[in-house]
C-alpha cells in the first residue's frame, strides 16, 4: 500500500510515491496532461451522443444488427479512452512509484496494474 503523508485538506492524503491525492471516497490524479484530459473529454461526449443514438434506435425498433454495430463502435471508443488514461496512468503515477517509492509501494503499483490490466483486457 503506498505511504500517505498529511495534507491541508481535510480527510485527503497525498501518496508520497506519486502525487495522487487520495480521500475517503475518491483519488485524484494530480500528473494529467492538460491535452490527454481535453481529448478524453472530448470523446467521452461523443460516446455521449453515440449512446443516445443507440437509446433512439432501440426505441424506434431498429434493425438488431444495425444496433450492434452501434454497440461495438462505442464499446471501441471507450476502450480508446481506457488506453489513454492507462497511458496517463503509466507515465506519471505508476512511473514514479516503481521508480521511487519503497518495496512496499512499488509491489501495491505493480498489484494495481496487473488488476487493471486483467480488467481492461475483458
Amino acid at each position: 500500500m503506498p505511504t500517505k503523508k498529511a495534507n491541508p485538506k481535510p480527510n485527503v492524503a497525498i501518496v508520497e510515491s506519486c502525487g495522487c491525492e487520495i480521500g475517503e471516497s475518491d483519488r485524484k490524479a494530480v500528473g494529467v496532461d492538460p491535452e490527454i484530459k481535453a481529448s478524453n473529454l472530448r470523446r467521452l461526449r461523443r460516446l455521449e451522443g453515440q449512446i443516445r443514438g443507440l437509446q433512439r434506435m432501440v426505441k424506434e425498433d431498429r434493425y438488431c444488427t444495425d444496433i450492434l454495430t452501434q454497440v461495438s463502435s462505442v464499446q471501441e471508443a471507450l476502450r480508446s479512452v481506457a488506453r489513454a488514461l492507462m497511458r496517463n496512468h503509466l507515465s506519471h503515477c505508476a512511473t514514479q512509484a516503481i521508480r521511487t517509492g519503497s518495496t512496499e509501494e512499488r509491489q501495491a503499483m505493480y498489484d494495481e496494474l496487473m488488476e487493471l490490466i486483467y480488467k481492461n483486457a475483458r
